[in-house]
């Protein structure tokens, strides 16, 4: 089979839509990945959708159903390669051959095993022209969480920090409410509302008790409701049975060690408890997120402290930080952002790429990719 890479500027500006239509189901088409689809005919857009739920018809079908007899002969784009395998809704690589399709371009291959490359190869068995690779760093960057369960078999882990520019998170009295202002909070709740799951460690439970839900009503309505799963890492088990976190339910806590009444106290409080036995007596933070990579976590939070954040990066667990700095001293006192092993030589330095910075309210914005050595 021969797939095309070769694209015209109308190609470039067709993807371009049907990523659009993609990230229409950014908050809510976990575990599956978010889809687009344009259908083009004669220079013109016949049809488009987006795949925005799971269980739902997907983003081809939506496109070809408001294409209706014009998808014959037309041209489709699709940000991700058509599914060839029958999972809660049949293979849409059918579906377009069924309404005769001249041509399918896709951002990018499934990395889901199930189809990988065996979408497009259907088509083509059936005279369908193919290509694949437009605009496909954009497809990928959508759906970095699916990648990563397909291709890792763990989610993709982005760490949420809000510090001063001294970078404290805290005072030495673990007081933290608030560092950051009203904008940059709310701007937290759009990362919230597309995650799977938010992650913290005891210690921020035991300190703030916080709840770690979506608030925003309007993201909460996109999410039918649905708040993302709450992981606490609590090794020796010394989570409130009465923490707010308890109250919405879908909270898993991972242990190393704890008594069994204990553990069937937070059972009958509503939470998940599993135990991961990890180094130094600690939970196996790795495990954790095999763990939730079998459980279709495709994009994990993390809202935590020192302690947790510096052993997810020292560990290289994590994919991107989203550091949200104010502009006010806390002072060398105050609670730093990563405990980590000292450093003996500046060579041993963690890089990072900074992928965005904006300003948000009074605060500074910054999303970045730690370059892990080698």
């Amino acid at each position: 089979m021969t797939i095309s890479t070769r694209f015209s500027a109308l190609d470039h500006q067709y993807m371009a839509v049907a990523l659009r239509q993609a990230a229409r189901g950014l908050y809510t088409t976990s575990p599956n990945p978010r889809v687009g689809c344009v259908i083009v005919k004669d220079g013109r857009i016949v049809g488009q959708g987006a795949h925005l739920r799971a269980g739902k018809p997907h983003a081809e079908v939506h496109a070809l159903r408001e294409a209706g007899a014009l998808a014959a002969g037309a041209d489709a784009y699709v940000t991700l390669e058509p599914c060839s395998h029958f999972g809660r809704t049949p293979p849409c690589a059918d579906a377009l051959i069924k309404a005769g399709v001249r041509r399918v371009v896709a951002a990018m291959q499934d990395p889901n095993p199930l189809v990988a490359g065996n979408g497009l190869k259907r088509l083509a068995e059936q005279g369908i022209v193919v290509a694949s690779g437009l605009l496909e760093a954009e497809a990928m960057t959508l759906n970095a969480g699916f990648v990563s369960r397909m291709t890792r078999q763990q989610p993709f882990v982005r760490s949420k920090i809000a510090a001063s520019l001294d970078g404290k998170t805290g005072l030495l009295n673990g007081q933290s409410q608030w560092i950051t202002g009203a904008a940059a909070r709310h701007d937290v709740q759009r990362w919230r509302a597309q995650s799977c799951a938010i992650l913290t460690g005891v210690a921020t439970i035991l300190a703030d008790d916080p709840q770690l839900t979506v608030r925003d009503d309007t993201l909460l309505e996109l999410k039918h409701g649905l708040q993302p799963w709450r992981i606490i890492v609590d090794s020796h088990l010394r989570m409130p049975t009465k923490a707010k976190i308890l109250a919405a339910g879908r909270v898993l806590i991972a242990h190393v060690d704890g008594k069994p009444e204990y553990v069937h106290a937070l059972q009958e409080a509503g939470a998940e408890v599993v135990q991961l036995v990890g180094n130094n007596n600690r939970v196996c933070l790795a495990s954790l997120l095999k763990l939730l990579g079998e459980r279709q976590i495709n994009e994990l939070m993390v809202e935590a402290g020192q302690a947790v954040n510096g052993s997810l990066l020292q560990q290289g667990l994590v994919d991107e930080l989203l550091l949200y700095y104010a502009p006010v001293i806390l002072g060398d006192q105050a609670r730093g952002m990563f405990a980590m092993d000292a450093l003996t030589d500046m060579r041993q330095k963690l890089h990072l790429h900074t992928l965005d910075t904006r300003q948000v309210g009074a605060d500074l914005f910054m999303r970045a990719k730690p370059i892990l050595a080698g």
